[in-house]
């Protein structure tokens, strides 16, 4: 900090985090330790270079004004991140009431017998801020943390939990098939059934067509094409 008699300044180096292509923008505090206004002024070696809001302007006794030195965004990077630029504030007693369309060239003139402050500041290229390491996958915050399977063979975390749906799944699958074995099995032991009334009535038409042996062809036929289509149904269900 300056401890110069009419403005203290802070920072008395404009550190700039140095990025290509980018603009950057560094802030200066300028306090008024008078019980006067007082008027200053901002100079730069390079004013192409940088902009300075506001490069000059008025403190008000016993107060504060923030000064911005906005760097535009430069295309190459300097050799050994070092930068030559500098930073003249001057700063003089200006009369009360004074506002900043009352500040003239004419005041910060040494030869006028005006009795001028200055303060050289530096400029200081900084690494930029590195941005924060990813989270590794399964650590993130409120995310489940991964299973993984410890010497003795168990199983935990969500690992565990997929095997448990596995198993349960496992389980599911044989109920669902022997429940279908059962339908299965009821459905052919309801045509065995039908078979077996089938051939009672088989045996009782036979004995009745013994007793006309002019029907035994006819009967014969029609009890062939009944039982092809109750074992065609047998197979089928099977």
């Amino acid at each position: 900090m300056s401890t110069g008699e009419l403005l203290n300044i802070e920072p008395l180096e404009l550190k700039f985090p140095f990025e290509l292509r980018k603009q950057i923008a560094c802030s200066l505090q300028l306090s008024n330790k008078t019980d006067s206004y007082v008027a200053f002024k901002v100079k730069t070696t390079n004013p192409k270079k940088y902009c300075v809001r506001p490069n000059t302007g008025i403190v008000l006794p016993r107060s504060t004004c923030d000064v911005t030195v906005t760097m535009q965004a430069q295309k190459e990077a300097p050799a050994d991140m070092q930068c030559k630029d500098k930073f003249l504030l001057q700063s003089v007693i200006a009369h009360d009431g004074a506002a900043v369309k009352d500040i003239t060239p004419e005041m910060f003139s040494k030869e006028a017998g005006h009795v001028v402050e200055e303060c050289k500041l530096r400029v200081i290229y900084v690494a930029p801020p590195q941005p924060p390491s990813p989270v590794p996958e399964g650590s993130e915050e409120g995310g489940s943390p991964r299973g993984s399977v410890s010497d003795n063979g168990h199983i935990s975390g969500s690992e565990s939990v997929t095997a448990t749906r596995t198993l349960g799944e496992s389980h599911e699958k044989p109920t669902e098939a022997k429940a279908l074995i059962a339908k299965l099995t009821e459905e052919k032991n309801a045509a065995i059934h039908q078979n077996n009334k089938l051939r009672q009535e088989l045996e009782l038409l036979r004995r009745e067509a013994s007793k006309s042996q002019g029907g035994v062809s006819f009967m014969l036929v029609m009890l062939i094409g009944l039982i092809g289509i109750i074992l065609g149904y047998i197979m089928k269900k099977a």
